[in-house]
């Protein structure tokens, strides 16, 4: 059994998220903990700059996929937490840049938030990938 994309007739459909996700129960889950701008060194990406740490976030959480033995298209689920009242749309162009062609999004919950970790974060990214 695959998984299923759900986009139900009668509702809004969006090319940046999917409304449901079914999961098979034979399927290997991989979670992935939230994610920031953070380089090898511990360094914050781009400071200030939401699109250069979702980018940087984004790349994590790939590497996280990786270890997992994942890839981007076996994402289901994603929530964003967004510092304020940041601008996202720099941060949905990393996104879509990173998604590319991958197929079907996953659902995506994005969350405003007082602040993050480290005062500088703007955004935190956490997944969960399913492998069939």
């Amino acid at each position: 059994m695959a998984i299923e994309r759900l986009n139900p007739k009668g509702m809004h459909s969006n090319p940046a998220y999917s409304q449901g996700v079914a999961l098979p129960a034979s399927a290997r889950i991989v979670l992935i903990g939230g994610q920031n701008g953070i380089d090898a060194n511990g360094q914050i990406v781009g400071k200030g700059d939401i699109a250069a740490q979702t980018a940087q976030a984004l790349a994590n959480l790939a590497m996280v996929l990786d270890a997992g033995g994942a890839r981007p298209e076996d994402l289901v689920r994603l929530s964003i937490y967004i510092v304020g009242d940041a601008d996202i749309r720099p941060a949905f162009g990393a996104w879509m840049a990173f998604w590319g062609d991958g197929g079907p999004p996953p659902v995506v919950t994005g969350i405003r938030v007082l602040g993050l970790a480290n005062p500088d974060f703007l955004i935190e990214i956490e997944g969960q990938a399913a492998i069939v």
